[in-house]
């Protein structure tokens, strides 16, 4: 397995885990407080995590430097758009608006920067070719 597709792989089981045990906190709080926040951990940190690791075990992309830049904005936006996401909603700290609305934008943005990428990468010549 190659290093791009274990990374991505193993930080969709970590937002599975994360989204599984947040559900199972709702659920057993009788509370629908996180479903945003549930949701974006399962579709954009587990669903679309594991869907680029099945890309990359699948294909040898032949630009390195973009699938590098790809997997490091993959998970930093995942990770900045849901924690960003968590503050925002939920303000669990008390951290003034301005704050909280720059970490869920800037973790959206990053993440949206890897969804680019991604089309980009798609679309050029692969080794598999």
């Amino acid at each position: 397995m190659n290093i791009y597709s274990k990374t991505l792989l193993r930080f969709s089981a970590l937002f599975a885990l994360a989204g599984a045990f947040l559900g199972s906190h709702m659920a057993g709080a009788g509370s629908l407080a996180f479903k945003t926040v549930h949701a974006h951990i399962l579709v954009v940190g587990w669903l679309s995590l594991f869907a680029w690791a099945v890309y990359y075990k699948l294909f040898t992309p032949a630009n390195k430097i973009l699938s590098t830049l790809h997997v490091v904005a993959a998970i930093a936006g995942a990770v900045g758009l849901t924690f960003g996401m968590w503050l925002y909603y939920l303000r669990p700290f008390g951290i003034a608006n301005g704050v909280t609305t720059v970490f869920f934008i800037v973790g959206g943005s990053i993440l949206l920067l890897a969804f680019v990428f991604f089309a980009i990468l798609v679309f050029l010549k692969t080794e598999d070719d």
